[in-house]
Protein backbone atom coordinates (compact mmCIF):
# COMPACT_ATOMS: atom_id res chain seq x y z
CA UNK A 1 0.00 0.00 0.00
CA UNK A 2 1.29 3.26 -0.60
CA UNK A 3 2.73 5.86 2.00
CA UNK A 4 2.87 9.10 2.42
CA UNK A 5 5.12 11.59 4.39
CA UNK A 6 3.83 14.80 6.20
CA UNK A 7 5.75 17.66 5.17
CA UNK A 8 5.71 19.14 8.95
CA UNK A 9 6.56 16.26 10.85
CA UNK A 10 7.88 14.48 8.48
CA UNK A 11 5.95 11.06 9.51
CA UNK A 12 4.68 8.70 6.88
CA UNK A 13 0.89 7.26 6.62
CA UNK A 14 -1.07 5.73 4.45
CA UNK A 15 -4.88 5.53 3.65
CA UNK A 16 -5.44 3.16 6.42
CA UNK A 17 -3.55 5.10 9.36
CA UNK A 18 -5.56 6.06 11.77
CA UNK A 19 -8.35 4.02 10.91
CA UNK A 20 -9.54 0.90 12.79
CA UNK A 21 -7.96 -1.59 10.06
CA UNK A 22 -4.70 -0.15 10.39
CA UNK A 23 -1.75 -2.65 10.98
CA UNK A 24 -3.78 -5.72 10.53
CA UNK A 25 -2.28 -8.38 8.13
CA UNK A 26 -3.57 -10.34 5.51
CA UNK A 27 -5.05 -7.52 3.51
CA UNK A 28 -6.05 -10.24 0.73
CA UNK A 29 -8.57 -11.34 3.07
CA UNK A 30 -10.38 -8.70 4.49
CA UNK A 31 -13.14 -8.86 1.05
CA UNK A 32 -14.43 -12.58 1.86
CA UNK A 33 -14.34 -11.50 5.72
CA UNK A 34 -16.51 -8.73 5.09
CA UNK A 35 -18.53 -11.14 3.20
CA UNK A 36 -19.47 -13.25 6.29
CA UNK A 37 -20.26 -10.13 8.22
CA UNK A 38 -22.70 -9.13 5.52
CA UNK A 39 -23.79 -12.99 5.54
CA UNK A 40 -24.17 -12.52 9.66
CA UNK A 41 -22.42 -15.95 10.23
CA UNK A 42 -20.66 -17.03 13.27
CA UNK A 43 -17.13 -16.50 14.36
CA UNK A 44 -16.18 -20.04 13.84
CA UNK A 45 -17.75 -20.16 10.51
CA UNK A 46 -16.31 -16.45 9.26
CA UNK A 47 -12.75 -17.98 10.21
CA UNK A 48 -13.24 -21.34 8.40
CA UNK A 49 -14.67 -19.76 4.97
CA UNK A 50 -11.65 -17.28 4.91
CA UNK A 51 -8.96 -19.61 6.09
CA UNK A 52 -8.04 -18.27 9.65
CA UNK A 53 -7.49 -18.85 12.98
CA UNK A 54 -10.35 -18.39 15.53
CA UNK A 55 -8.50 -15.27 17.54
CA UNK A 56 -8.07 -13.48 13.94
CA UNK A 57 -11.39 -14.11 13.01
CA UNK A 58 -12.84 -12.51 16.81
CA UNK A 59 -10.14 -9.45 15.98
CA UNK A 60 -11.13 -9.05 12.65
CA UNK A 61 -14.99 -8.60 13.50
CA UNK A 62 -14.30 -6.34 16.33
CA UNK A 63 -12.12 -4.03 14.02
CA UNK A 64 -14.42 -4.65 11.28
CA UNK A 65 -17.11 -2.98 13.57
CA UNK A 66 -15.19 -0.60 15.64
CA UNK A 67 -16.05 2.77 13.41
CA UNK A 68 -19.77 1.81 13.12
CA UNK A 69 -20.57 1.54 17.30
CA UNK A 70 -20.18 5.74 16.95
CA UNK A 71 -21.78 5.55 14.11
CA UNK A 72 -24.76 6.68 15.42
CA UNK A 73 -28.15 8.83 14.85
CA UNK A 74 -27.64 12.38 16.21
CA UNK A 75 -31.34 13.51 15.51
CA UNK A 76 -34.45 11.87 15.17
CA UNK A 77 -37.39 14.15 14.08
CA UNK A 78 -41.34 13.75 13.44
CA UNK A 79 -43.23 10.48 15.14
CA UNK A 80 -40.31 9.39 17.27
CA UNK A 81 -40.75 5.75 18.69
CA UNK A 82 -38.68 4.50 21.59
CA UNK A 83 -39.04 1.36 23.92
CA UNK A 84 -36.49 -0.81 25.83
CA UNK A 85 -35.38 -4.51 25.19
CA UNK A 86 -33.30 -6.78 27.80
CA UNK A 87 -31.00 -9.86 27.02
CA UNK A 88 -29.64 -12.02 29.51
CA UNK A 89 -26.32 -10.58 30.94
CA UNK A 90 -23.69 -12.90 29.33
CA UNK A 91 -19.92 -13.38 30.69
CA UNK A 92 -19.52 -15.07 27.34
CA UNK A 93 -15.62 -16.24 27.17
CA UNK A 94 -14.26 -14.69 30.89
CA UNK A 95 -12.09 -16.97 32.47
CA UNK A 96 -13.79 -15.74 35.71
CA UNK A 97 -16.99 -15.09 37.01
CA UNK A 98 -18.16 -12.44 39.63
CA UNK A 99 -21.10 -12.68 41.73
CA UNK A 100 -22.86 -16.06 40.15
CA UNK A 101 -21.82 -19.67 38.97
CA UNK A 102 -21.89 -20.36 35.41
CA UNK A 103 -25.00 -21.04 33.55
CA UNK A 104 -25.65 -23.07 30.95
CA UNK A 105 -26.05 -21.10 27.50
CA UNK A 106 -29.64 -19.88 26.96
CA UNK A 107 -30.10 -20.06 30.73
CA UNK A 108 -32.60 -18.03 32.95
CA UNK A 109 -32.71 -15.31 35.24
CA UNK A 110 -33.04 -16.05 38.70
CA UNK A 111 -35.48 -13.46 39.31
CA UNK A 112 -38.57 -12.91 37.94
CA UNK A 113 -39.27 -9.75 35.45
CA UNK A 114 -36.74 -7.74 33.93
CA UNK A 115 -33.99 -5.71 35.64
CA UNK A 116 -30.92 -4.86 35.49
CA UNK A 117 -29.41 -7.08 38.03
CA UNK A 118 -29.96 -9.27 35.45
CA UNK A 119 -30.38 -8.24 31.90
CA UNK A 120 -28.71 -5.47 29.85
CA UNK A 121 -31.22 -2.95 29.11
CA UNK A 122 -31.02 -0.78 25.46
CA UNK A 123 -32.70 1.63 24.49
CA UNK A 124 -34.04 1.86 20.88
CA UNK A 125 -35.35 5.06 19.59
CA UNK A 126 -36.47 5.34 15.99
CA UNK A 127 -38.42 7.61 13.93
CA UNK A 128 -40.60 6.59 10.57
CA UNK A 129 -38.00 7.43 8.72
CA UNK A 130 -36.19 4.80 9.99
CA UNK A 131 -33.36 6.48 11.75
CA UNK A 132 -32.36 4.67 14.76
CA UNK A 133 -30.12 5.21 17.86
CA UNK A 134 -29.45 2.57 21.09
CA UNK A 135 -27.87 2.71 24.24
CA UNK A 136 -27.26 -0.24 26.74
CA UNK A 137 -28.29 1.63 29.94
CA UNK A 138 -26.78 1.31 33.04
CA UNK A 139 -30.01 1.72 35.19
CA UNK A 140 -33.64 2.27 34.59
CA UNK A 141 -33.71 6.01 35.81
CA UNK A 142 -35.58 9.00 34.97
CA UNK A 143 -32.20 10.96 34.54
CA UNK A 144 -30.53 8.03 32.66
CA UNK A 145 -33.46 8.02 29.67
CA UNK A 146 -33.25 11.77 29.84
CA UNK A 147 -29.40 11.69 29.47
CA UNK A 148 -29.42 9.77 26.26
CA UNK A 149 -32.74 10.96 25.11
CA UNK A 150 -32.30 14.82 25.36
CA UNK A 151 -29.49 15.17 22.67
CA UNK A 152 -31.46 13.09 19.87
CA UNK A 153 -35.30 13.42 19.91
CA UNK A 154 -36.32 16.99 17.72
CA UNK A 155 -38.23 19.49 20.05
CA UNK A 156 -40.93 19.61 17.81
CA UNK A 157 -41.01 15.71 17.56
CA UNK A 158 -44.07 13.61 18.72
CA UNK A 159 -42.62 10.86 21.29
CA UNK A 160 -44.52 7.72 21.57
CA UNK A 161 -43.49 5.21 23.97
CA UNK A 162 -44.67 2.50 26.39
CA UNK A 163 -46.12 3.19 29.50
CA UNK A 164 -42.54 3.82 31.79
CA UNK A 165 -42.88 6.73 33.72
CA UNK A 166 -39.26 8.03 32.55
CA UNK A 167 -40.47 8.49 29.13
CA UNK A 168 -43.13 11.11 30.61
CA UNK A 169 -40.97 12.85 32.99
CA UNK A 170 -38.27 13.40 30.07
CA UNK A 171 -41.16 15.12 27.76
CA UNK A 172 -42.42 17.00 30.32
CA UNK A 173 -38.80 18.18 31.04
CA UNK A 174 -38.25 19.14 27.34
CA UNK A 175 -41.78 20.08 26.41
CA UNK A 176 -42.21 17.50 23.31
CA UNK A 177 -45.55 16.08 22.95
CA UNK A 178 -45.75 12.32 24.42
CA UNK A 179 -48.20 9.79 23.30
CA UNK A 180 -47.66 6.47 26.07
CA UNK A 181 -48.99 3.41 24.61
CA UNK A 182 -49.95 1.04 27.61
CA UNK A 183 -49.61 -2.42 26.52
CA UNK A 184 -50.96 -3.56 29.83
CA UNK A 185 -54.05 -1.82 28.91
CA UNK A 186 -54.98 -3.71 25.74
CA UNK A 187 -53.54 -0.35 24.17
CA UNK A 188 -51.37 -0.55 20.85
CA UNK A 189 -52.62 2.30 18.51
CA UNK A 190 -53.66 5.33 19.91
CA UNK A 191 -55.28 7.85 17.23
CA UNK A 192 -52.44 6.26 14.60
CA UNK A 193 -49.61 6.51 16.79
CA UNK A 194 -47.97 3.21 17.69
CA UNK A 195 -44.58 1.75 18.53
CA UNK A 196 -44.55 -1.37 16.45
CA UNK A 197 -42.17 0.35 14.50
CA UNK A 198 -39.43 0.37 16.87
CA UNK A 199 -41.03 -2.96 18.30
CA UNK A 200 -40.25 -4.53 15.19
CA UNK A 201 -36.84 -3.36 14.38
CA UNK A 202 -36.27 -5.07 18.25
CA UNK A 203 -37.45 -8.62 17.25
CA UNK A 204 -35.46 -8.59 13.88
CA UNK A 205 -32.46 -7.54 16.05
CA UNK A 206 -33.26 -10.50 18.56
CA UNK A 207 -34.10 -13.04 15.70
CA UNK A 208 -31.02 -12.36 13.74
CA UNK A 209 -28.70 -12.33 17.42
CA UNK A 210 -30.14 -15.79 17.82
CA UNK A 211 -28.13 -17.86 15.76
CA UNK A 212 -25.01 -16.33 17.68
CA UNK A 213 -25.90 -18.22 21.04
CA UNK A 214 -25.14 -15.59 23.53
CA UNK A 215 -23.38 -12.63 22.47
CA UNK A 216 -21.25 -11.32 25.99
CA UNK A 217 -22.49 -8.24 27.41
CA UNK A 218 -19.05 -5.87 27.09
CA UNK A 219 -19.31 -6.75 23.27
CA UNK A 220 -23.20 -6.23 22.61
CA UNK A 221 -22.58 -2.78 21.73
CA UNK A 222 -20.41 -4.30 18.67
CA UNK A 223 -23.56 -6.28 17.75
CA UNK A 224 -26.11 -3.23 17.94
CA UNK A 225 -24.10 -1.93 15.66
CA UNK A 226 -23.49 -4.08 13.38
CA UNK A 227 -27.18 -4.39 13.27
CA UNK A 228 -27.68 -1.24 12.43
CA UNK A 229 -25.41 -1.11 9.86
CA UNK A 230 -27.65 -3.71 8.05
CA UNK A 231 -30.44 -2.05 8.62
CA UNK A 232 -29.65 1.52 7.21
CA UNK A 233 -27.65 0.03 4.40
CA UNK A 234 -30.28 -2.57 3.17
CA UNK A 235 -29.36 -4.05 -0.28
CA UNK A 236 -26.21 -1.90 -0.26
CA UNK A 237 -24.43 -3.30 2.33
CA UNK A 238 -22.26 -5.11 0.09
CA UNK A 239 -18.81 -6.67 1.31
CA UNK A 240 -17.16 -3.29 -0.73
CA UNK A 241 -19.77 -1.15 1.16
CA UNK A 242 -18.70 -3.14 4.83
CA UNK A 243 -15.12 -2.55 4.59
CA UNK A 244 -16.03 1.18 3.77
CA UNK A 245 -18.13 1.14 6.59
CA UNK A 246 -15.21 -0.35 8.12
CA UNK A 247 -12.88 2.15 7.64
CA UNK A 248 -15.44 4.62 8.66
CA UNK A 249 -16.91 6.11 5.61
CA UNK A 250 -19.97 7.19 7.11
CA UNK A 251 -23.25 6.84 5.29
CA UNK A 252 -24.38 9.85 3.25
Amino acid sequence: MKRYMCKTCERTFNALTGTPLAHLHKRELWLDYARALVDGVSLRKAAWRVGVHLETSFRWRHRFLAAAKTDKACALTGIVEADETFILKSAKGSKTLVGRAPRKRGGKAKKKGLSTDEHDAILIVRDRHGTTTDQMLPDLQAKTFATYLAPIVAKDAVLVSDGRDAYGAFAQAEKILHVPIIASRGEHVYKGFHIQNVNGYMSRFKGWLRPFNGVASKYLPSYLSWRRTIEREGERFTPERCLQVACGCRST
